[in-house]
C-alpha cells in the first residue's frame, strides 16, 4: 500500500509477537502516539534488553494517546493457521483502541482485515515509532503472560524460553508432554498430540 497520511491524521502502529512461538497465544497491539511527546529509543523490541523494553513500554503507556492489546489464542491459530491468526489479532488490538485511528501503520507485508485505511511496512517496528511503540508493548505483554503459565505449568520453564522451540523448551516437552496452550498444529508440537503418529 501507498502512505498517503498526512500529519493531522490519527496513525495508529500495529504489531504483534509470537508467531514463531510453539506454545501460548499471539499477541498484537495497536499504539497512537502523541506527536507532542516524542519518546526516544523507541526500535524493534527484539533489539532491546527486557529492562529497556519494560522501561520503554510504561513510558509509552503514560504518554501514547492510546494502546491496546489484542490476541489470538493457541486453539485459534490451530483452527486457522499462525498467519490469519496474527491478522486476527491485530484486527482485535485495532478494535480495541479506545481512541479511533485514521491511519494505520502495520508491520510485515500483511494488512488486517479492518476498516481503517492504512499501509504495510517491511521491517516497520525497525523503521517507525509508532509501530517499534506497538512491537514493545506486545513484547513485554506476552513475556509477561509466559511468566504466568510458568506459574501454572512448573517445569516447562516458559519464563526462560518464552515459549519459542528452543533446544531446552523441546527437552521439556519430550520429559513432560504438552499442555493444552501448546500449539497443535506446529511441527516440534504435533508428534506429541496423542494419537498422533510419532
Amino acid at each position: 500500500m501507498t502512505s498517503l497520511c498526512c500529519p493531522q491524521q490519527i496513525i495508529a502502529g500495529v504489531d504483534e509477537v509470537g508467531r514463531g512461538c510453539i506454545v501460548g497465544p499471539v499477541i498484537a497491539a495497536a499504539v497512537i502516539l502523541d506527536p507532542q511527546q516524542p519518546i526516544i529509543g523507541l526500535t524493534d523490541s527484539k533489539k532491546l534488553s527486557a529492562t529497556k523494553r519494560d522501561s520503554l513500554a510504561e513510558l509509552i503507556k503514560q504518554q501514547s494517546i492510546a494502546w491496546s492489546i489484542g490476541r489470538a489464542e493457541a486453539s485459534e491459530i490451530d483452527q486457522i493457521n499462525i498467519l490469519q491468526a496474527s491478522l486476527l489479532a491485530m484486527q482485535r488490538a485495532v478494535s480495541s483502541l479506545p481512541v479511533e485511528a485514521e491511519w494505520l501503520k502495520v508491520d510485515g507485508n500483511q494488512y488486517p482485515d479492518v476498516s481503517c485505511p492504512g499501509e504495510t511496512i517491511i521491517q516497520g517496528d525497525l523503521l517507525v515509532a509508532e509501530i517499534s511503540a506497538a512491537s514493545i508493548i506486545a513484547k513485554v505483554y506476552r513475556d509477561k503472560e509466559m511468566l504466568v503459565l510458568d506459574a501454572l505449568y512448573p517445569g516447562y520453564e516458559f519464563a526462560r524460553h518464552k515459549g519459542y522451540p528452543t533446544k531446552l523448551h523441546k527437552e521439556k516437552i519430550t520429559q513432560l508432554g504438552i499442555t493444552e496452550q501448546h500449539r497443535r498444529s506446529f511441527a516440534p508440537v504435533k508428534q506429541f498430540v496423542p494419537g498422533k503418529p510419532r
